[in-house]
């Protein structure tokens, strides 16, 4: 685990904490099961033990970290129940607000997803990989917005992080990087045709190709740490 500081004045220090912390386990710079000290932190952030603490207990809050007997804290590490009910919640918020997009949007509501679309294209021929979880999830915001549901967008929104998380491991695998591409042309075809049916299925698929990546590369890990 390397940490650098790099916070702003604009918020809270704790809150800046927190983000920072949060996105540094989607991101993977700090592991799963990886302790975490509130000493070592502090002193590689250069900050005090308050904002910390304040971050740390609204890590727990949120589930990304929990406490350890020993002290200090861990990153929780997904499990293959986890990511069964991540992506099942997932596959009906996210076709639902597909389908209602397609039903609710008009014709200049679809540039910017198709301009999405071209972005994620060029980093892929760039083997840009690293840019290709933000455009994704940006695809994604456009995409639910035009459900025209404020409720609906913040329920998805409350998975938001772990959704990320997920993508991160999603899109390192180049052929699912290129799938997803793929399946994101073809929900917007769907959707110019105002056809809901077919775009909810799309969204679902899509959402079910995510979860086995992800548990095909978690069992991927499991085995390496097994052999090592």
């Amino acid at each position: 685990m390397k940490l650098k500081n790099s916070f702003s004045q604009r918020r809270s220090l704790g809150q800046d904490v927190f983000e920072y912390l949060k996105n540094a386990i989607i991101d993977q710079t700090i592991e799963q099961g990886e302790r975490l000290v509130e000493s070592k932190i502090s002193d590689m952030l250069g900050i005090s033990r308050t904002p910390l603490r304040e971050a740390l207990h609204k890590l727990e809050k949120e589930d990304w970290i929990e406490k350890i007997p020993s002290g200090g804290y861990m990153v929780v590490t997904l499990t293959k129940d986890d990511i069964e009910h991540t992506f099942g919640i997932r596959s009906v918020l996210e076709a639902y607000a597909a389908k209602l997009a397609a039903e609710n949007h008009t014709a200049k509501d679809l540039i910017p997803l198709e301009n999405k679309i071209k972005e994620y294209q060029i980093c892929l021929e760039k083997e840009d990989t690293d840019k290709l979880p933000k455009i994704n999830t940006e695809f994604h915001d456009l995409l639910y917005n035009l459900s025209g549901s404020p409720r609906l967008v913040k329920m998805i929104n409350q998975l938001r992080a772990q959704i990320s998380r997920f993508r991160q491991i999603i899109l390192k695998q180049v052929e699912f990087a290129h799938k997803s591409n793929k399946d994101h042309i073809k929900m917007l075809e769907a959707i110019k045709e105002k056809d809901g049916d077919a775009v909810e299925l799309l969204v679902k698929n899509h959402i079910i190709k995510g979860k086995d990546a992800v548990l095909s590369q978690l069992t991927k890990e499991e085995e390496k740490k097994k052999s090592a």
